[in-house]
């Protein structure tokens, strides 16, 4: 048997994360450039952005000795990028722009980007030449990328957890073992 203590992994080997990490970045670059100083929004924007990428984190490194926080926790990163999502829509609404179709050129050239590149780097290069409708769209479709990931994540982590148990059964098992039943 295996210890019962996980190796809770590299979390900044998961594409989710780095993927919200994108994001992160993308959402503190535009809430200080494109959003009014003092408005509320900036500061839920870039804590449900940051929560979205802190939350993985925290995820993996309680999945050492529990399965049922971890996937809470990669729950709650999801929850705070839907809420994301919507505080993007919403300024897109808010200021009668666009939101980019997903049959439209834009939506579909972005679409690819995002799913060929997870470096900040690249995105934050092409961020600071765009205006904000722009940058707004694109982070949508980036969190919906993340959403994605995150599913998988989850679905990932129940599959494991059915078929390998929690900390408490490896707990139990080794004392079993242990003690010879």
């Amino acid at each position: 048997m295996k210890g019962i203590i996980k190796d809770t992994g590299d979390y900044k080997r998961l594409l989710s994360y780095q993927k919200t990490d994108v994001i992160y970045q993308i959402t503190y670059y535009f809430c200080h450039n494109y959003l009014t100083k003092g408005d509320r929004t900036v500061d839920q924007m870039v804590q449900a952005a940051r929560s979205g990428k802190q939350n993985i984190i925290e995820g993996c490194a309680a999945s050492a000795t529990s399965a049922k926080t971890e996937i809470k926790l990669v729950n709650v990163a999801k929850a705070s990028l839907k809420e994301l999502i919507e505080d993007y829509e919403d300024y897109l609404k808010t200021r009668h722009h666009r939101q980019w179709e997903a049959d439209s050129r834009e939506f579909a050239a972005m679409r690819q980007l995002g799913a060929r590149h997870n470096d900040a780097e690249f995105f934050m290069n092409i961020v600071s030449t765009r205006p904000p409708e722009t940058i707004a769209n694109m982070a949508i479709i980036l969190l919906k990328q993340a959403d994605y990931l995150l599913h998988r994540q989850l679905q990932r982590l129940e599959a494991d957890f059915i078929d390998n148990g929690g900390f408490s059964e490896r707990m139990a098992t080794a004392r079993r073992q242990k003690r010879g039943y």
